[in-house]
């Protein structure tokens, strides 16, 4: 079992753990994931790896409290021991000197983008940040992104905080400026990367996007996270979970998320009657 080192409540339902993996943190890259589960009774769910110390032994995660198992997640406590924990799985994120790259992220989707962040920086590029939020107390790691790029741009629906609009108002305002990228990385809700990577792509900028179906074993058995990419079926945990952006069918992807939503929703209330006031704690 992983024992939580440490447990952060970033907002209201975001939370960030700290959880003794010592093989995982030697061997994990930017761009790849865990699978766990809270407890025996809990289901499976994947979660990027944000950040890692090999010589400490010690990964870290950020997740948004959504359904069922998130519910049960966030109700542990620092010394709690998760049930079982399996990773790296996925194909890491290709990191080399590209020169300009843009890195775009969304809400909880910030938090996989930082370790792409900072390996892309270390190689020598030139990187540029677009963070995007609904309200400022949502913005997740701005002070870790300034710290490793070379510049953070801020968008909040409620100009809360930065630029009141979407990621895509920045971008559209960086290309009427006359800038250029040679490579961008686009995570975040579905949604959001469906107009990001259009806007992108549409200036002739290669981009890839990390996609998160629905997932279930994280090895390619079950084909729970089948995308279109290119007009070929993709698995999500063993072909990605980043894919080009210029090929995903976008579409079909928001759709087959869209048709979990009311047993997520349902399910989420059920277990939040069960667990009371747990996730109050810290």
């Amino acid at each position: 079992m992983n024992k939580i080192l440490k447990k952060e409540k970033l907002s209201e339902n975001t939370y960030r753990f700290r959880i003794e993996a010592g093989r995982i943190a030697k061997k994990r890259k930017a761009g790849q994931f865990i699978i766990l589960r809270p407890f025996d009774y809990s289901e499976r769910i994947p979660l990027t790896i944000a950040n890692g110390n090999p010589e400490e032994g010690w990964i870290e995660i950020i997740f948004q409290v959504v359904g069922a198992t998130t519910i049960d997640l966030a109700s542990m406590k620092e010394g709690d021991e998760i049930c079982d924990l399996v990773g790296p799985l996925g194909k890491p994120t290709h990191i080399e000197k590209f020169g300009k790259v843009l890195c775009v992220g969304g809400g909880v989707g910030i938090a996989p983008l930082f370790p792409i962040v900072s390996s892309l920086k270390d190689k020598g590029n030139d990187v540029t940040v677009v963070l995007g939020a609904r309200d400022k107390s949502l913005l997740l790691l701005e002070e870790e992104m300034k710290k490793n790029s070379s510049r953070v741009l801020i968008a909040t629906d409620n100009g809360t905080k930065g630029k009141k609009g979407f990621v895509t108002d920045i971008i559209n305002e960086l290309f009427e400026n006359g800038e250029d990228f040679d490579f961008a990385v686009i995570i975040g809700p579905p949604l959001m990367m469906k107009f990001t990577s259009k806007l992108v792509v549409g200036n002739n900028i290669p981009a890839v996007a990390s996609l998160n179906p629905i997932m279930i074993d994280g090895t390619g058995m079950c084909g729970g996270c089948r995308v279109t990419v290119n007009d070929e079926t993709k698995f999500a945990c063993v072909d990605g979970p980043e894919f080009d952006a210029a090929g995903i069918n976008w579409d079909e992807l928001i759709n087959r998320l869209n048709s979990y939503t009311e047993f997520e929703e349902r399910k989420e209330e059920e277990h939040k009657c069960k667990l009371g006031g747990l996730l109050n704690d810290k």
